[in-house]
């Protein structure tokens, strides 16, 4: 066999012990995260980029410092653009179901069911159909694109890498740290995010990959076009412990405005079903709506971050603060539930601080004196981002990133402890683990369970087992099973399908007259199939009371595949556990 040029030989060597290092040391997959945290940066620059120049080109110059921000507007391309981009995202789609079927795995749901493992086809399609949304002024983010690009890409650079399950989750956590640190320019936010939401849990072996994937991701995002504060820092006064006080209601009042909005994207999905059955012409009819109502407040066009600048650096009527809170909830759920691709998270922290805003001053209203509308549109922000997104400590560090202000931090986390109890008691889910649950998903974050749906009964059952037919005499049945030989057998019916189990020591302590071993059959209707998971298995195993079941091919052919026990089961599962408890813990 020929040997490759030197030089080849020299690459793959070197390929080679790359893998090793970064597969075999923690510096290595730090070194990885930062790689991918840099990505990261450049592509929500990019996209962030490509979307305001489709606002510049289809809504005029007036939308340089955000579409949200628009003032003077042209009725006509407000009414229509959003339901033109409508148009075009439903022929994508169209197009995709014939050409591109699969629904793409997000992060969260690839680090709950498969590992860490995404495909960049999916990161593609989401940074397509998100940015033909939010840059036709449909009322969503770009923050799933941002998380779902960088995510796929850091997945894939772990698979080329070979790396385990445990670290190539962190890897996607990292990508999407990264992400959102871009997106808010918030290294701790987007570290934190990817904890609670992408990885499921802190440890201190993914604290460096992590913070060095939000960090440099951070430091690109800056090179490229700057750092800027949401307010001043210094500039949110704090007033004691009244000020906590009013924290905890206005999170209680934001976690009950959250599931409203959450809920209202659910009903409003379901009308639209069941009003235009064509699926590609529901965006349009979204789009119009969007479009009609930013003709009364044109804050409500896109993700919002005009709105929230002018939010926060300006002061303005109670009555335009509310009438802004209430269209952009709803075009934000029209949006969604009409189909367009995107997500809450920066709608959710612009109607918080609206929220915040009016609360402000419907407590003036109510004789309680000068409240300080800045600090509870801060907080409001945080309160109600932690009711959709169900990140609390991510978005008290993006208070604190916001504000530069530790007292204003330490009273937003109190507002988003409540939040979060609240949400959890009342709905029990965040946005993004509702949306699974509507589409049948039991997870509710990102918590690995999919090595639980890989633990399955076809890769743990026995297949050498031994079988007898039904009509089998007792006398032969003991001559050809002595006691010891094996503790149980499988009894087959004359077409060669599952009928029961037999136990040697129960047949060898028979009564005489008992002829053949029809009447000692067990488990005849109790049955497992391969597919079934570890957690299933041991319901079957718990409802019929025994400790090992036959394992058949399908519940209607009957035809035995092999035997499973429950003690075997067990066993595994706790191997599986211990393995995974080891992976969080950086012991693997």
């Amino acid at each position: 066999m020929k040997l490759p040029p030197p030089h080849v030989r020299r690459f793959i060597l070197v390929v080679d012990t790359t893998r090793d290092w970064v597969r075999g040391t923690e510096p290595g997959l730090v070194a990885l995260a930062t790689l991918a945290g840099v990505l990261a940066g450049l592509l929500a620059t990019a996209m962030s980029g490509m979307a305001q120049g489709m606002h510049l080109l289809l809504f005029g110059s007036e939308v340089s410092h955000g579409l949200s921000a628009i003032r003077n507007v042209d009725p006509l391309r407000t009414l229509l653009l959003p339901a033109l981009g409508g148009i075009l995202l439903g022929l994508l789609n169209l197009a995709l179901s014939r050409w591109h079927p699969r629904t793409p795995v997000d992060p969260i749901e690839a680090n709950a069911l498969h590992g860490g493992r995404m495909v960049l086809s999916d990161g593609a399609v989401v940074a397509g159909q998100n940015l033909l949304s939010n840059g036709f002024g449909a009322s969503v983010g770009l923050e799933a694109a941002y998380t779902q690009v960088a995510g796929g890409l850091a997945s894939r650079l772990g698979i080329l890498l070979g790396l385990r399950r445990g670290d190539l989750r962190v890897l996607v956590g990292s990508g999407a740290a990264g992400a959102i640190a871009a997106a808010f320019d918030a290294p701790l936010t987007g570290a934190f995010y990817a904890f609670e939401l992408v990885i499921g849990t802190y440890a201190i072996a993914s604290l460096a990959p992590v913070v060095a994937s939000a960090v440099a991701a951070t430091l690109v995002a800056r090179a490229l076009h700057g750092q800027t504060y949401l307010v001043e820092p210094g500039g949110v006064a704090l007033a004691g412990w009244s000020s906590y006080g009013l924290a905890l209601l206005l999170g209680m009042v934001c976690a009950l405005a959250a599931i409203a909005l959450m809920r209202g994207v659910g009903g409003i999905e379901a009308l639209i079903k069941r009003s235009i059955p064509w699926n590609w012409l529901r965006p349009a009819s979204g789009g119009l709506a969007v479009g009609a109502i930013a003709l009364l407040s044109p804050g409500v066009l896109s993700a919002g971050h005009g709105a929230l600048h002018l939010a926060f650096n300006t002061e303005g009527p109670v009555k335009a603060a509310l009438l802004l809170l209430v269209l952009k909830a709803l075009a934000s759920a029209l949006s969604l539930a009409a189909g367009f691709r995107g997500g809450l998270f920066f709608s959710s922290l612009l109607l918080g601080a609206l929220l915040g805003k009016v609360m402000a001053a419907l407590l003036w209203l109510a004789g309680m004196g000068p409240v300080d509308p800045l600090f509870l549109a801060v907080v409001g922000m945080s309160a109600f981002g932690t009711a959709v997104i169900g990140a609390p400590l991510a978005m008290t560090f993006l208070a604190l990133e916001t504000t530069g202000s530790f007292p204003v931090a330490g009273a937003v986390l109190a507002a988003v402890a409540v939040s979060g109890i609240a949400v959890r008691r009342l709905f029990g889910y965040s946005f993004a683990t509702w949306r699974f649950h509507l589409r049948g998903e039991a997870i509710r974050s990102a918590h690995d369970v999919g090595w639980l749906r890989e633990l399955t009964v076809g890769r743990m059952m026995r297949r050498d087992v031994r079988t007898v037919r039904i009509d089998t005499k007792l006398t032969s049945f003991r001559r050809s099973f002595p006691l010891g030989s094996t503790e149980r057998v499988i009894a087959l019916d004359e077409a060669e399908r599952y009928a029961g189990i037999v136990l040697v020591p129960e047949a060898h302590a028979a009564e005489p007259e008992v002829e053949n071993i029809a009447s000692l059959l067990q488990c005849r209707d109790r049955l497992l199939t391969p597919a079934m998971n570890a957690k299933e298995a041991m319901a079957a195993f718990d409802a019929a009371g025994v400790e090992a079941l036959a394992v058949v091919k399908s519940a209607d052919s009957r035809k035995v595949l092999g035997l499973l026990t429950a003690s075997h089961v067990l066993r595994r599962y706790g191997e599986e556990l211990d393995k995974r408890r080891r992976e969080e813990v950086g012991l693997a």
